[in-house]
């Protein structure tokens, strides 16, 4: 048994990883760290967990747990790792942008990788620090992967995705209302995503060369969580060819799997699944890749990293039906 610490307890990551690890039969949380919710019990906050537990949120914290994660705002990992000092065997899983690129992998004597699976599973168990990747990130990349392996990423890439209320986090803003999102949609950093750093820098390291544009453009769904994205680039080969290669690249992944039929987000929410879908059009191939945010893309993703750093069963705690109806 394991022990876990969690750093940012209050928002939408820390109430998936409580509402997972609660459950997971490897480990025992440690500790809940939130300054501002500090002696209330943390189903107050995450109150689908009412009845589940009793532990209260802390502003202590023990330095020598097995595995410390980090469910901070962007930019507060940084500070908060320079500020506190843990023991040497203590395996951090970062659920924020800090690490996420090369520049950034190197902080004081630490290292992070980078953290998708289906990408470098055998770097991650080895690795004493992860850097989890981010959700538009998780989503698009799973949809080039196979491409960018064979180097079949000749010409540019249009993604468009849509995903919802919780990618925005617990904070309000003029977007996140309600009455704002509500029978509604819009766009937002159109071409200049910050994720877009992370898929570069993937793709490039399996298709070294590619210099041809990706072009996204994120979307506000009037929906609460999940990412439905499409992307479409020229492919020379018929769908059966493109359909064997992606099948051939996630043959030993334990959670992306190409589907025969049409993709819906009812499917994947709930889950840590990614589902893709392939479709020829003319000279085109067109990828669906749909996931839950808050679990594939952040929170679920963070504790299957966690499965493979401590050599447990990759699936261990991550076993979730889907919210069909």
């Amino acid at each position: 048994m394991i022990q876990a610490g969690i750093i940012g307890g209050a928002g939408y990551t820390a109430g998936e990883l409580l509402r997972i690890l609660l459950y997971h039969p490897k480990v025992e949380i440690n500790f809940v760290y939130s300054t501002s919710n500090a002696g209330n019990k943390i189903s107050s906050v995450h109150q689908d967990l009412v009845g589940t537990t009793e532990m209260l949120f802390t502003n202590t914290i023990d330095t020598t747990v097995d595995v410390l994660f980090l469910c901070l705002g962007h930019g507060n990992s940084k500070k908060f790792l320079a500020e506190n000092t843990f023991s040497e065997n203590t395996k951090i899983i970062d659920l924020s942008n800090d690490f996420r690129l090369q520049k950034d992998a190197l902080f004081e004597d630490k290292t992070f990788i980078y953290g998708l699976p289906e990408l470098q599973k055998d770097a991650i168990k080895k690795a004493q620090n992860i850097a989890n990747p981010g959700c538009f990130a998780t989503a698009i990349q799973l949809a080039m992967l196979p491409l960018a392996q064979h180097g079949l990423l000749a010409t540019d890439v249009h993604i468009n995705a849509v995903t919802g209320a919780t990618g925005a986090g617990t904070s309000l803003s003029k977007t996140t209302h309600f009455t704002w999102r509500d029978n509604n949609f819009s766009h937002y950093k159109p071409f200049t995503h910050q994720h877009l750093g992370e898929i570069h820098q993937t793709v490039t390291q399996l298709q070294e060369g590619f210099t041809s544009e990706i072009n996204f453009m994120p979307n506000r769904g009037n929906f609460s969580r999940g990412i439905f994205a499409t992307a479409y680039t020229k492919f020379e080969g018929n769908l059966e060819e493109a359909i064997k290669l992606y099948k051939d690249f996630y043959a030993d992944a334990k959670f992306t799997f190409v589907s025969d039929e049409n993709i819906h987000l009812k499917q994947v929410v709930n889950t840590n699944k990614c589902l893709l879908h392939l479709h020829k059009h003319g000279d085109k191939l067109l990828i669906t890749s749909i996931i839950d945010n808050l679990l594939k893309g952040a929170s679920g993703q963070a504790i299957q990293n966690m499965n493979l750093m401590f050599d447990f069963e990759e699936t261990e705690g991550l076993q979730l039906k889907a919210n069909f109806f």
